[in-house]
């Protein structure tokens, strides 16, 4: 399996789930954009770019580059800064072929409780920052007439209700994010572009902590149904799941 030669736009990609997104397609052969909103990564980031500095060049036809790694500052919510930011990785590599929308933020309240500012906030990232970022690459995509994959990362909290979990604002974004993902796979199929979402269940990112710290014992019931896994191990699945979205016989 080879991305040799394929550009990618990964937000949320200066740690967690998106860092092992972006991992996965460089180690594949892709050039990677990591998008975030700090303006510069941090220590993680960069011993992945380091990481994958030292890989060989991917196999594939024709491939004379290997895989890196670019990050980049930018805001999920400023829609017309998401459309330049895809514009200018199209002026520099002449191309953009996958898209992972994965910037998302969770704030734990009581749904009785719950401030309208803190739900608009919720709702602008984890929604409307997944549409203008699908947006962005997807424009240039259509333009260019390439046949590229959009990835929305969903969650298991937008189909199924985990008790004791106090997050109607994520639990609804991610919800709206599902139905996003159908709505525009439908719209972009007849221009060769696939949209499908991922619904990841419990990883242990900093997002994930922010759950849990606020929760005594939460680690401990989750543990119980899930099975622990390694880092090593995520990357493998994760980098399996990616393959099979971003395939072109897949939809």
């Amino acid at each position: 399996f080879s991305l040799a030669e394929r550009v990618a736009l990964v937000a949320g990609a200066q740690r967690g789930i998106g860092l092992e997104m972006a991992l996965a397609l460089a180690e594949a052969g892709a050039v990677v954009y990591c998008l975030d909103l700090p303006p510069q990564p941090d220590s993680d980031w960069l011993q992945v770019k380091r990481y994958v500095d030292d890989l060989p060049v991917s196999e594939g036809q024709g491939a004379t580059k290997k895989g890196r790694l670019e990050y980049v500052r930018g805001d999920v919510t400023d829609q017309k800064a998401m459309w330049a930011t895809a514009e200018s990785i199209v002026e520099r590599e002449g191309r953009i072929d996958i898209c992972m929308a994965n910037a998302g933020i969770i704030h734990i309240a009581d749904c009785l409780d719950h401030t309208g500012e803190d739900f608009r906030k919720t709702m602008d990232v984890n929604v409307s920052g997944v549409l203008f970022t699908a947006q962005a690459v997807g424009r240039q995509m259509a333009q260019l007439g390439i046949p590229g994959s959009i990835v929305l990362t969903a969650s298991m909290s937008g189909t199924i209700m985990n008790p004791n979990q106090h997050c109607v604002a994520y639990n609804t974004s991610k919800s709206a994010v599902l139905q996003m993902a159908r709505s525009m796979a439908c719209e972009l199929a007849p221009k060769g572009i696939r949209v499908n979402s991922i619904s990841p269940g419990y990883i242990l990112t900093k997002l994930t902590h922010a759950l849990i710290d606020t929760q005594p014992g939460l680690e401990t019931r989750m543990s119980a149904h899930v099975r622990a896994t390694t880092r090593p191990e995520k990357s493998r699945v994760l980098a399996w799941g990616i393959r099979r979205l971003i395939d072109r016989p897949c939809y």
